[in-house]
């Protein structure tokens, strides 16, 4: 039973339409978990930029998230944020900006997420630097690791640890490098380490591509987790935002049944999306729940919500209700 005031406030007052599909959702989560159940986190959007560790790695410690999705820019803007806050920059009147002043932003190498600038040299150079050792170090070793493994290791080393600029604490990747938590990140390449990886690679700094591993890789490594997962547990799925974050992982259900023609395959035992997408033609962000049936990603009986917000208002809501805050 939720007791916190947080919960009290949202049981109260979240009653009709969208608010109150976040409460279904919220207890769905817990009754999913209640019954043995294990749940998967995808995070597309700039989710990380927007601070939602101060709750999330919360949900990670007390073992409410099993897994996460996300895409590379989630991945590397939490330890952005981890080493660089106090020098980052918040735009209130973010909409009113002129051409003129996104240049100045840029003379100062202040890269705008929305309202929020992330200063190139105390957050992306130091991360790139502390990163190109472990990637120099694997390579001359003969190692290969996934992005979220590096990011693994810059952590378990201790050699950010004297820049923290915020508790860590409040860092979703500290609280997931610390419980060793299965991540996946589809399309890395396009992130900013993700380009800063193929630089070295083109001038000759790094000289193995394949030194950090591939989508097709994590798509496999996707495919051992939930084969191992859902032999012992139903395993949800809870869709922060669309595109390829979530996208990639709930393929992998269908991926098992129909190219591996497997017919001992659950489909995911839970279901809930915040999206802000208009549902339209051709939408993946934007499809409602039933579609996805068609896919043989989701089954007739499998609890489904979509809750329509802004997922940087509706995320920490619905975790909070799950801590029972």
């Amino acid at each position: 039973m939720n007791n916190g005031s947080v919960s009290e406030f949202i049981r109260t007052h979240f009653r009709h339409f969208n608010a109150a599909t976040l409460v279904e959702a919220a207890e769905g989560w817990n009754a999913h978990l209640e019954g043995g159940g294990k749940m998967l986190l995808t995070l597309a959007g700039a989710m990380s930029t927007a601070e939602l560790g101060i709750s999330l790695a919360e949900m990670i410690r007390r073992d409410k998230v099993h897994a996460i999705s996300c895409t590379g820019a989630n991945l590397e803007e939490d330890i952005f944020n981890l080493v660089a806050h106090e020098c980052y920059e918040r735009i209130p009147d973010w909409r009113a900006l002129s051409a003129r002043d996104e240049a100045a932003l840029l003379e100062r190498q202040m890269n705008r997420v929305t309202d929020t600038c992330i200063p190139e040299h105390e957050a992306m150079r130091r991360i790139e630097a502390a990163v190109m050792e472990e990637w120099t170090h694997a390579e001359r070793a003969g190692e290969r690791f996934f992005p979220h493994e590096f990011m693994y290791r810059i952590l378990r080393s201790g050699v950010l640890e004297g820049s923290y600029q915020i508790d860590p604490a409040n860092s979703w990747m500290v609280a997931a490098a610390e419980k060793d938590l299965p991540i996946f990140v589809p399309g890395w390449e396009d992130s900013t380490l993700g380009n800063m990886y193929a630089a070295h690679v083109i001038s000759g700094d790094l000289t193995n591509v394949h030194t950090v591993k591939t989508g097709i890789e994590y798509m496999t490594a996707l495919a051992d987790f939930y084969l191992e997962g859902s032999s012992a547990s139903s395993i949800g799925f809870f869709q922060v935002g669309g595109g390829i974050a979530g996208d990639f992982p709930i393929c992998v259900v269908p991926m098992l049944q129909q190219d591996l023609r497997r017919d001992d395959i659950p489909v995911w035992g839970y279901f809930c999306q915040i999206s802000d997408s208009t549902t339209s033609y051709g939408s993946y962000s934007g499809a409602v729940p039933n579609e996805k049936i068609t896919w043989g990603k989701l089954g007739v009986d499998t609890p489904m919500y979509m809750i329509e917000s802004d997922a940087s208002i509706v995320a920490p809501l619905v975790f909070a209700y799950v801590l029972g805050w």
